[in-house]
């Protein structure tokens, strides 16, 4: 392993597709729901008031549902905690989220903060790649696209390539008014925040 190797920080996985999901949920107007009742009820009533379908959504016995919903248990363990919560904030309020993914895809694009390592390709480039920490607007028209292959079921991998696109073209190349040519890419993301 070489030297420039051992200095990068170990990858994040779904880096980019979790901070897309933190980012539809500060959009939210009012807060889901906190509590393991009141987040059952929620996901009852959006699973056509289906004892057996919730409970294979949540990966839990129709009984544990039952339990829940009766106010006989409270307090699920780790695994359910972390599925209720999942679960609830993937269905809240779905049309404030469509509203803002329209916004994003037609006139407001993007707003990324990155914190990676950059390295280039550009004829007669001499810098180096090094970790970055850019904040930059994306288009709309590169936030339709990746909206597009997220609801497709893209990857990391699939979006990689047109987020580092996005970011060369708004911050690097400033829109194509310099340094044609140049072809950012980078890797081992620290952290990632988006903003609708």
């Amino acid at each position: 392993m070489s030297d420039h190797e051992q200095q990068q920080p170990a990858p994040r996985r779904n880096s980019f597709l979790d901070a897309l999901k933190r980012a539809e949920r500060k959009v939210f107007t009012r807060p889901a729901p906190k509590s393991a009742k009141a987040q059952i009820e929620f996901l009852y009533t959006r699973a056509k008031r289906s004892t057996k379908a919730l409970a294979e959504q949540l990966g839990v016995s129709p009984r544990t549902v039952q339990r829940y919903r009766a106010g006989q248990q409270t307090k699920p363990q780790k695994r359910l905690q972390a599925a209720l919560v999942e679960e609830t904030e993937s269905q809240w309020q779905p049309q404030v989220r469509a509203q803002a993914r329209e916004r994003a895809a037609t006139t407001g694009g993007m707003q990324v903060e990155v914190y990676a390592y950059f390295g280039f390709e550009c004829t007669g480039s001499s810098d180096d790649g090094r970790e970055r920490f850019i904040s930059t607007s994306i288009s709309p028209v590169y936030a339709a696209e990746i909206l597009r292959l997220q609801e497709a079921g893209a990857t990391e991998e699939d979006l990689h390539p047109v987020v580092a696109e996005a970011i060369t073209e708004s911050y690097f190349t400033e829109w194509g008014s310099r340094a044609q040519g140049l072809r950012a890419d980078f890797t081992h993301v620290r952290s990632i925040e988006i903003e609708f």
